[in-house]
């Protein structure tokens, strides 16, 4: 894309409250923008993140404390405003970030450009309670969602859906930084789900408990896109994950743009119906029985993978964005269908094969070389740091005869790159959970 199609006179502030030092999405973003000419402010802990070695940050900005309500998270992206002195296009890059700007809107206006998106819409979708009721309102499929209100119907609701069943808070960026609970479990028995109600106070929003659908090949997609002012969607399209880390759990790995007109049609029937705005970010899990695509996740937000889908034009949705803030015509590029989006810290290998199609890789850059060097250097850390634990875990399980040394010799042979832990389910942890698991 020119540089000249953005208006360079307007900075972008990108926000992310977690601490996950592993975030590519917030590289990605970063790097979009920046080559574009776009002065970039981030407000993020990235003290010990490969992101600060971006030469495209123009300034960094203390972000607000882990666990800040969403009028402290819009108190500091005023003050950053201040420093800036002119009006910016603001981009969450998490959940907890999109939902304080949604409901800080009227304050937040007269500093940041900002989507017309309605009322509380970006709170309401990340809920995973809520998004279930979305999901029926608008005749899009969603896995069985039931909501207990004790912890013995919790127990009796887990053997009404059949086990296993699938436990998730629906409000997830509320759980404490320094808890054990995990955004999404899968519980294998009634006793299980019984004393993760008991933690619902320590959680902060409510539990619920959904039918499970199993993970398998070519069964995990996903959709981003930007809806305009207009209602219509641009940018971003269908993609399929490939590989998932953690495994057919997780982030996504290895995505491929790949052509799917249900999965584009359920996409724009849940933002139009809801008349969203903005960057949007949807997983979705085919059942394999039925054939059904069932909504998962619904993330107000750009998806970490963003990159994957940009066209001819060099437009993705970040750039989609601030072009259409800045009430510029979005250019009419055409997609790349089989471009690759690998994240090498999860899928080296991946990343070593030919992509006949075309493929961006989640931290090496040619023209940004620093970031990619910082992120091996401390991913050997996080790796060296977690294997102990995944080791005892192995050991621990019973495999049969002759197996077990064989797979701690794996799990020593790969340690860059650490086993997953098989025990969440897909498409719904946090970015931070998703990359610090051990």
């Amino acid at each position: 894309m020119s540089v000249s199609l953005l208006d360079t006179r307007v900075p972008a502030v990108l926000v992310r409250t977690d601490r996950n030092p592993f975030h590519h999405g917030t590289l990605g973003a970063v790097r979009s923008l920046g080559r574009a000419g776009v002065d970039v402010h981030l407000i993020a802990d990235v003290g010990g993140s490969p992101v600060r070695r971006s030469r495209f940050v123009r300034q960094l900005h203390p972000p607000p404390l882990p666990g800040a309500a969403p009028a402290d998270i819009a108190r500091a992206l005023l003050r950053v405003a201040s420093r800036i002195a002119r009006p910016a296009v603001l981009i969450p890059l998490d959940d907890a970030s999109a939902v304080a700007v949604g409901l800080a809107r009227a304050a937040l206006a007269p500093a940041f450009l900002l989507p017309q998106q309605p009322g509380a819409l970006a709170e309401r979708v990340a809920d995973k309670a809520e998004l279930a009721t979305v999901c029926a309102a608008v005749g899009v499929p969603h896995p069985l969602t039931l909501i207990p209100d004790s912890a013995t119907e919790a127990a009796a609701v887990a053997w009404r859906l059949g086990l296993p069943a699938v436990a998730k808070w629906s409000r997830p960026w509320l759980l404490p930084a320094d808890s054990d609970l995990r955004s999404t479990v899968v519980v294998r028995s009634a006793r299980q789900a019984r004393e993760l109600y008991l933690r619902t106070e320590e959680a902060g929003s409510r539990l619920l408990l959904q039918a499970f659908l199993p993970p398998g090949p070519d069964l995990d997609w996903f959709c981003h896109g930007y809806v305009d002012r207009a209602g219509t969607v641009r940018g971003g399209g269908p993609g399929r994950k490939l590989h998932a880390w953690p495994r057919g759990a997780g982030l996504t790995a290895v995505g491929h743009w790949t052509p799917n007109a249900t999965v584009q049609v359920l996409a724009e029937r849940v933002v139009g119906e809801l008349g969203y705005r903005g960057i949007f970010d949807l997983d979705f899990r085919r059942c394999a029985s039925t054939g059904d695509y069932h909504l998962l996740d619904f993330n107000p937000r750009p998806g970490a993978q963003f990159r994957l889908f940009t066209d001819t034009a060099g437009l993705d949705v970040v750039r989609a964005q601030h072009l259409d803030l800045t009430h510029r015509p979005l250019p009419e590029g055409a997609p790349r269908p089989g471009r690759a989006f690998v994240v090498e810290n999860y899928a080296p290998l991946s990343a070593l094969r030919p992509a006949p199609a075309g493929r961006e890789l989640a931290w090496h850059a040619p023209d940004d070389l620093a970031p990619g060097w910082a992120m091996w250097a401390l991913w050997a850390r996080h790796a060296v740091r977690c294997l102990p634990t995944r080791l005892r875990r192995l050991c621990a399980r019973p495999e049969p005869d002759g197996t077990r040394a064989r797979v701690i010799r794996q799990a020593v042979a790969d340690a860059p790159q650490p086993l997953p832990d098989g025990s969440l389910t897909a498409g719904s942890l946090t970015d931070d959970e998703k990359a610090n698991s051990c």
